[in-house]
This record gives C-alpha cells, sequence and structure tokens, in this order.
C-alpha cells in the first residue's frame, strides 16, 4: 500500500515525503529496511527512527529541526503513533488465501459453509455446524455439532468448541483452546459424601473482534450462557468459568483464573495470575494487578479511586495502601527482631 492510501484508511498527515511511497511491511528501528515502516511516540525515538533505514516513520510529533535534517524521509503525524502502525500493520500484513475442504477435512451433515471458507486437514465439523464467509478453520480444529462461526474468524490447530458455542465475526482463537466445555459444578451428597454434576446445559457466546490465547478455556453456561463481549482480549492459560460475563475491551492476562458466575466490566484490565473467586463483580475499568486476589461474593470498583489506580494483593486494594501496609509490617519486624535479641540477651 501507499502512504496515501494508509492515510486515507487511518487518517494522520503527510509531514513530509510522497504519498505514492509504497509501505510493504513494519518492523523494529534496528532491522527495518527501506520499504518498510516505524513509530515513534516522543523526540527520542523520533530521532532514532528517522535515522534509521526504514523509508517511513510515523511519529507523534516532532521538531521542525529535526525533521528538517532528514529531508528525505517520509514521515506520517498521527495523535497515538503506536495505535496507527498496529492498525497500519494489519492493513499491510497479506490475508491467507482461502484454500476450500481439504480432502483430509471431515465434514458432518447439514454443514452451512459461506463463501471462501477454508478447512485445513483433519479439522472437523460437526453435525449442522455454520461457518462465516471467510473463516479459516487450521488443521486438527473440531467444531461441534451446531455451533456458530461467524465471518472472518480464525480458528488455530487443534482448538476445540463444544456443541452450544457461538462466535461473532472477526473472532480470533489460538491452538489449544476449549471453549464451550462443561462448567465445575456439582452438588454433594450431605450423607454419603458423593458428588452429582449440576446440570451443565447453557451456552457459550463470544462476541465480534474477540482474540482468545492459546490453551485457554472458558466453559458454557450451566443452565443460561457465558458471554464473552465485543473486542475483549485474553491471553495464553486463561480460565473463565460458567455463567460469567466479560464486558467490552477487557483484558485478561495469562494465568488468570475466573471463577463460575462473576461479571467483568467494560474496559477492566486483570494482569497476570489474579484469581477470582465465584459471584464476584468487578466494575468498569478497574486495573487489577499480578496475582490480586478478589473473594468469593465482592464487589471491587473504581468509586472514591483515581482514574488508573492499581489494585493489589489478596483482598485487593489501592497498591499504595498494600504497599504502606508492607512498609509498616518490616517496620514492625525489625523491632521485635531488636527486643527478641535483647531478651535473649
Amino acid at each position: 500500500m501507499t502512504l496515501g492510501e494508509l492515510i486515507d484508511v487511518l487518517g494522520g498527515t503527510l509531514a513530509q515525503g510522497s504519498p505514492n511511497f509504497v509501505v510493504r511491511g513494519v518492523n523494529s528501528s534496528a532491522l527495518a529496511g527501506p520499504s518498510e515502516l516505524l513509530f515513534a511516540e516522543d523526540e527520542g525515538s523520533a530521532l532514532e527512527a528517522l535515522k534509521s533505514h526504514a523509508g517511513a516513520v510515523v511519529l507523534g510529533g516532532a521538531r521542525p529541526e529535526t525533521l528538517a535534517q532528514f529531508p528525505n524521509k517520509n514521515v506520517i503525524q498521527a495523535h497515538q503513533p503506536r495505535l496507527w502502525f498496529a492498525r497500519g500493520a494489519k492493513l499491510l500484513r497479506p490475508p491467507s488465501p482461502a484454500a476450500g475442504i481439504h480432502p483430509a477435512a471431515v465434514l458432518g451433515a447439514d454443514v452451512e459453509l459461506g463463501q471462501h471458507v477454508t478447512v485445513c486437514a483433519g479439522g472437523v465439523i460437526g453435525q449442522g455446524a455454520s461457518i462465516g464467509a471467510g473463516t479459516r478453520i487450521e488443521a486438527g480444529a473440531v467444531i461441534g455439532e451446531g455451533v456458530r462461526i461467524g465471518e472472518d474468524c480464525r480458528i488455530y490447530p487443534r482448538a476445540v468448541l463444544y456443541p452450544g458455542t457461538t462466535l461473532g465475526n472477526r473472532v480470533i482463537v489460538h491452538a489449544g483452546a476449549v471453549l464451550g466445555a462443561d462448567g465445575f459444578g456439582y452438588v454433594r451428597d450431605s450423607a454419603t459424601g458423593a458428588y452429582t454434576q449440576f446440570p451443565q446445559q447453557g451456552t457459550l457466546v463470544i462476541e465480534d473482534d474477540v482474540e482468545i490465547g492459546a490453551n485457554s478455556t472458558i466453559d458454557r453456561g450451566a443452565l443460561a450462557e457465558t458471554r464473552i463481549r465485543r473486542g475483549a482480549k485474553i491471553d495464553n492459560l486463561v480460565h473463565v468459568g460458567h455463567n460469567c460475563d466479560i464486558g467490552e475491551d477487557v483484558i485478561l492476562v495469562m494465568g488468570t483464573g475466573i471463577s463460575g458466575s462473576s461479571t467483568v466490566g467494560k474496559g477492566a484490565v486483570l494482569a497476570g495470575q489474579v484469581g477470582i473467586g465465584d459471584h464476584v463483580q468487578i466494575g468498569p475499568g478497574v486495573i487489577l494487578g499480578g496475582q490480586a486476589g478478589v473473594l468469593s461474593g465482592k464487589t471491587v470498583t473504581n468509586e472514591g479511586l483515581r482514574p488508573g489506580t492499581v489494585l493489589w494483593g489478596t483482598p485487593a486494594r489501592p497498591l499504595t495502601q498494600v504497599l504502606r501496609e508492607i512498609a509498616i509490617l518490616g517496620r514492625l519486624a525489625k523491632r521485635g527482631g531488636r527486643g527478641f535479641a535483647k531478651d535473649k540477651e
């Protein structure tokens, strides 16, 4: 694509250079070639990017005297250069060509396939499933009976979608993910101690533009549904239990576990190894730092906190409070240690 075409789609302004310059990809400052694009977010990194071999640079802004040192460099100015760069990279990445249905794929009866669907070798599509136009099912993926998948989705190798699962458009499911399995729900016989599974017959709905990382698992609802709302991004090795509702644009980072019947509000961020008990409510925009924990039945919000406040620890509370508590405990431990030493003397 040319710079002019990228600007037409992504916005921004051409500060210097030619709109006809052809960009063939993106790269880092150290590796970029003359037909590739870089980004820089501040004056220091802008100078480094302009000195590189990249043919074009997208900047948040640079002094005119800085640009004047590089009159032959193509420069785009954008309000959010990192975001512009990321969106440009998607436009420049060539799509995988549609390859149709591989002879080694297995399709059940009454399967509905949209235009330009690809099912690779070993892919299994269960009876009555529906696959939207432009979707690609990679090798060894298993799509259960009656599953609904929207348009332009990518299901990577060995992912498994159980019956009762519905995916929207442009959903990405990475290798080894399991969607729609039974939730962990059992009823205990108080007389014998034996466990009987509570019915796990609900559904799982994944809305548009969700990405699910490798080996992550999301359970179906017990009697109702589990729902992952538009734009949520789920890292590798994350578990979401039954009846959960994960809000729009939520981020769930590696190792996070969310127990059943919990909700996570729009735009919340749960960092690595966060643990959420059952029937928890996480409010919109809440940020939980790595290894934070929320006990069952609790509600966590940003009420009364400054925007961007990070909550940490178990139970989760503002990071500044946790650090004060740790400092106080440290001082108490030192005092106690000195007192113990004197007693021994």
